[in-house]
């Protein structure tokens, strides 16, 4: 089997993969729902619409684009109160994108938060700076799972999709990678369960922040890199 282009750059979804911040994204849907419905629907019904935009997100629960404006606003006011509380770096995150940053790789941000929490998030998981894109809805006409912001972060940072990964924890992650011929990374540590995540398709599921060493590690060995990442997760 003929080798595939090394990685020279890693995309990463920001929250559920890089920040923990499913609290703070429901705390939010609650009270955006309470607020305007009356009540809050199942939180299932909002995490399957994890990656995509809140604009895109509401509009699934409001009854008129009148309403859909006033529920963005009143999630983003709440969002805005208690955002810097409640989100904060998975564990090994910073000490892995350190390493990679490190190892010459060029990383960039594919998100569905809008520039302003965006970058506010990176800095209070200590990852600003590393970073050479930071990609958002502003940037792109059509946000995830379209592959316009993943290759729109390519030509950002001047890498051809066959050298890239792209690391997330939604289905809508995967989607948008696989569309921009990027491998794809599912992150297990976000709210997907492993049956969601495996459905959509990934090149490999990652069960760890580190994991992403791995697979660059197992590229450089000549051997391919999912078997090898299964092999090293079997053996602990």
């Amino acid at each position: 089997m003929a080798m595939r282009p090394e990685i020279r750059a890693v995309l990463y979804d920001f929250d559920g993969t890089l920040a923990d911040s499913t609290e703070l994204i429901l705390r939010c849907y609650r009270h955006t729902m309470t607020t305007h419905l009356g009540a809050a629907p199942p939180d299932e019904e909002w995490v399957r619409g994890f990656g995509m935009t809140l604009e895109s997100q509401v509009l699934r629960f409001a009854r008129s684009p009148a309403e859909a404006a006033a529920m963005v606003a009143t999630y983003r006011d709440y969002q805005l109160e208690h955002h810097d509380g409640l989100l904060h770096a998975f564990p090994g995150a910073r000490e892995t994108v350190r390493e990679l940053a490190r190892r010459g790789v060029r990383l960039a941000i594919v998100t569905s938060k809008h520039a302003g929490t965006a970058l506010r998030g990176l800095e209070l998981c200590g990852l600003d700076g590393y970073f050479a894109a930071v990609v958002t809805p502003e940037d792109v006409r059509h946000p995830k799972p379209h592959p316009e912001p993943v290759l729109h972060a390519l030509r950002r940072l001047g890498a051809a999709p066959g050298e890239a990964l792209f690391v997330g924890d939604s289905p809508h992650d995967v989607a948008a990678g696989r569309a921009a011929g990027v491998r794809t990374a599912a992150a297990l540590w976000g709210p997907f369960p492993h049956s969601v995540l495996e459905a959509a398709g990934p090149d490999v599921l990652l069960h760890a922040q580190h994991e992403v060493l791995w697979l660059l590690d197992a590229q450089a060995a000549g051997a391919d890199e999912e078997d090898a990442l299964r092999r090293k997760v079997a053996a602990g």
